[in-house]
């Protein structure tokens, strides 16, 4: 940074180079005048003074108005004014009303010295937060633009990730809506459990909908075939979780979408799929995903079976309190009112209409 330039105006020639003698030594640049007024008159540019050294005693009869004329034009500029004890009233009064930054004494040298340095700091300081701010500016203006794209992408992904299912549920036109019901049911059925946390809760929903994904890999031969499947082929369709997990690991997988993906064929007495895990060794979001899957599974029509209502639904669930599902989620699920389950899932589907119509035409 460039040394700042100090004005030093008085008339008396030799004040000026008793006060250039003195401040000889410090870090700026000194020059003298002895006219007040043709300070109005400069030119603000890189040589201008940043800092006055100026004497009442020598200030013109229209001083203050000048002074104030000097504020609004140069606002920037420092100004040290140099007065003795006896004319402290009037120095008092421009500090109150801001027309100057300090005053000094000019019979005290160091006096004159400390309002100097005092100046540098105040600037250089105001230089450095006025950098900040602007530094400040900037991070909020590109945290604004990062987070509209990161809203951006998400709503991407989201549609993306809907359509991702409901591709994969038009293969298998009889479950079809199947992921984004059960997605709703998970959501509401953690909330129920205590899980209050936003992004958690959306994994869920995510997971919810991609839990399937690995039936990507199965042959349609198996998937889409009207009779019983053989052992052989009831295996291949077991492998899905696995499948589904390795197809979405590689992409930063959150905990809470590969736990659904993977487990949630697991039973709570042990004897799910793929590991046989037990209990609470499960992971609770797809303990949570097992009575919303089975909600929708039992309240839907199936090639094998027809569909039957909530409260068929529920007494099922509730039958299965401690063998296939966590008794904890079960009474969470009871303890909603099943007209509730029922509008979550006239909510979710009522928009479904046309594409049921594509489905019939998809059978044929």
């Amino acid at each position: 940074m460039d040394p700042m330039q100090v004005l030093i105006i008085d008339e008396d020639r030799k004040n000026r180079e008793d006060l250039v003698q003195f401040l000889t030594g410090m870090a700026v640049k000194i020059k003298t005048a002895d006219s007040f007024s043709a300070l109005l008159t400069e030119t603000t540019d890189d040589t201008s003074p940043a800092i006055v050294l100026f004497s009442l005693d020598r200030l013109p009869a229209e001083g203050l108005t000048q002074l104030r004329r000097l504020r609004r034009s140069r606002p920037r500029l420092s100004l040290v004014l140099l007065s003795g004890s006896r004319r402290a009233e009037p120095a008092a009064s421009f500090l109150r009303n801001g027309l100057i930054d300090h005053v000094a004494s000019p019979d005290h040298p160091a006096n004159v010295y400390a309002a100097i340095r005092n100046e540098i700091a105040r600037r250089q300081l105001t230089e450095k937060n006025a950098s900040y701010a602007r530094q400040l500016s900037r991070l909020e203006l590109e945290q604004a633009k990062n987070k509209r794209k990161a809203t951006d992408l998400e709503e991407i992904y989201n549609a993306t990730l809907e359509n991702l299912m409901t591709a994969l549920d038009l293969r298998d036109v009889e479950t079809f809506g199947h992921s984004l019901t059960v997605a709703k049911y998970s959501q509401a059925l953690a909330q129920l459990t205590g899980i209050r946390n936003r992004p958690a809760l959306d994994n869920i929903r995510k997971g919810a909908l991609l839990h399937d994904i690995g039936k990507i890999a199965i042959p349609d031969s198996i998937l889409k075939k009207p009779g019983r499947l053989s052992a052989a082929e009831w295996e291949k369709v077991k492998l899905h979780p696995v499948l589904g997990f390795g197809l979405i690991k590689e992409i930063k997988l959150v905990k809470e979408i590969g736990n659904i993906i993977l487990c949630h064929h697991e039973r709570y007495d042990g004897k799910g799929y793929p590991r046989g895990l037990k209990g609470e060794a499960i992971p609770l979001e797809a303990r949570i995903f097992a009575v919303a899957d089975a909600l929708d599974a039992i309240t839907s029509h199936r090639p094998y079976r027809r569909e039957r209502d909530f409260r068929a639904a529920g007494k099922d669930i509730q039958e299965n309190k401690a063998l296939q599902f966590d008794p904890r989620v079960v009474d969470a699920f009871s303890s909603v009112r099943l007209e509730e389950w029922e509008r979550i899932r006239y909510e979710t589907t009522k928009i479904l209409p046309a594409l049921e119509s594509f489905s019939e035409l998809y059978k044929k």
